[in-house]
């Protein structure tokens, strides 16, 4: 059994995850305005109670770029004091277990792939729809993150005037419609034919990316996770109908599977499997 640990903004996760299994759990809200050690203590108050000589180690997905080599996390998103933080050592001293970290977007892909929808596939790029977007990739069954787990950011792409993200997240819903997802998504419900379009704008926008990750990656599976996702059958049509008219290799994206995540704790399960890895 691991320890997996999913580090946020706005709450820190810790379970003992078994296989594709959760044992145990335990949740805290991250004091991200505080300082380094407060959240640090944080995380080693989650698991403290976690710890038993069945735990063969510690895996952890932190929303930053990754020195995987050395256990080093940088400019983590949403936590100004952690600038740069040997997180790795920090956990391996204190509990004397081995310990790998990477970006959360992989830990999801990785979960993904190796107990959800990516299953049985070898190149999976995970992505989450957001407060902003993230991805993650798994190519030749193994979680690639480049240089300092920096591969994957590709709503960084310019688009319009912009880039993705602007158009892909709730950005798009907050600064162009002066609303939100959910609040659209209420709208479609109750048979508002001005929220289907808006729908269906944001799905064309994301078929426009996925032709990017297309052309980035040829993957077989892209799994869509995070918020926006619940509302899946909403926009996946318009992105279908975008992808095949936009993208100009047909044998490849006939070959990829876009579908919504499968898995509540993909993160966690990606980031124990992290020890698997090393």
């Amino acid at each position: 059994m691991k320890i997996a640990l999913d580090l946020g903004g706005t709450n820190v996760r810790a379970a003992i995850v078994d296989g594709d299994k959760i044992v145990d759990r335990r949740s805290a809200h991250c004091p991200a305005l505080g300082t380094c050690e407060e959240v640090i203590d944080c995380i080693i108050s989650l698991i403290d109670p976690l710890i038993s000589d069945k735990i063969e180690g510690i895996g952890a997905g932190v929303p930053s770029i990754v020195d995987r080599a050395h256990g080093i996390v940088y400019n983590v998103a949403n936590i100004p004091s952690w600038q740069k933080v040997a997180l790795g050592e920090i956990l391996q001293k204190r509990f004397n277990l081995p310990v790998a970290i990477d970006n959360d977007c992989n830990c999801f892909a990785l979960g993904e792939s190796l107990y959800g929808a990516g299953r049985g596939h070898s190149h999976v790029v995970g992505i989450t729809l957001g407060t902003g977007i993230g991805a993650g990739l798994v190519l030749n069954g193994t979680p690639y993150g480049g240089v300092m787990s920096g591969a994957g950011e590709v709503g960084c792409i310019p688009f319009r005037d912009s880039d993705f993200e602007h158009y892909c997240s709730s950005m798009f819903f907050r600064d162009i419609h002066n609303t939100t997802a959910a609040q659209v998504a209420e709208r479609v419900a109750c048979g508002d034919s001005e929220a289907v379009k808006i729908w269906n704008e944001f799905g064309a926008n994301l078929g426009e990316f996925m032709c990017a990750l297309l052309y980035a990656y040829a993957p077989e599976a892209i799994i869509v996770g995070g918020g926006i996702a619940a509302s899946f059958n909403l926009f996946k049509q318009s992105m279908k109908e975008t992808l095949e008219a936009r993208f100009p290799y047909p044998i490849i994206a006939e070959q990829c599977t876009i579908t919504r995540a499968e898995l509540q704790d993909a993160n966690l399960l990606g980031a124990a499997a992290l020890l698997d890895q090393k």
